[in-house]
């Protein structure tokens, strides 16, 4: 028995110092090489502060949609719905969301709306949308601010940011900025 309760028990002891000490250390130390010092990237407008490295609700029209949240965008509360594609429950929320989309978007068609616009990601804060799914809501967005659609997709484009390095990930828009951007757009 001795010969595997001291092992075991030196090993605890040495997995404790290096996962609560020395391992979180290593990780502060790379975060403070991270833009503002690993506490994300925050964006003040009109004195009140946003983290635009989380996701924001928008429901008004004038306003680009971002993804839709399962734990109401709580960044405290990070996480997924846990249903899959064919519980029910999950599927009328989708359905839901489609309508609702469908209402607010007149002339676009189900087949046209981008999955991220109804669906929720995993950890339920994601801040950003595609291309795809920005321009979907260009024509609303557009004849709700009585600017040209140009306009609005010139600023899409401005606000799209490529993959990592340019190889990494998908290009993608952060529709705190894009909106950030619309209201600032004369």
């Amino acid at each position: 028995m001795k010969t595997n309760i001291f092992p075991a028990i030196k090993l605890t002891a040495l997995t404790l110092i290096f996962f609560s000490g020395i391992y979180t250390a290593a990780i502060w130390g790379v975060a403070q090489l991270a833009p503002n010092g690993g506490r994300g990237e925050m964006i003040t407008v009109k004195g009140k502060m946003y983290y635009a490295n989380i996701g924001q609700t928008f429901t008004e029209d004038k306003y680009f949609y971002s993804r839709p949240s399962a734990v109401g965008y709580n960044a405290a509360g990070s996480g997924g719905s846990n249903k899959g594609p064919s519980n029910p429950d999950y599927l009328a929320t989708v359905q839901a969301r489609i309508d609702t989309f469908l209402v607010h978007n007149p002339g676009v068609e189900t087949k046209d709306i981008p999955v991220e616009l109804v669906t929720a990601s995993g950890s339920g804060l994601d801040p950003d949308i595609t291309s795809k799914a920005a321009l979907v809501q260009v024509k609303r967005i557009a004849a709700i601010r009585k600017v040209s659609a140009e306009s609005v997709e010139q600023l899409i484009a401005k606000n799209t940011e490529g993959p990592l390095l340019g190889l990494f990930g998908p290009e993608k828009i952060n529709v705190l900025k894009l909106n950030i951007a619309l209201d600032e757009l004369k």
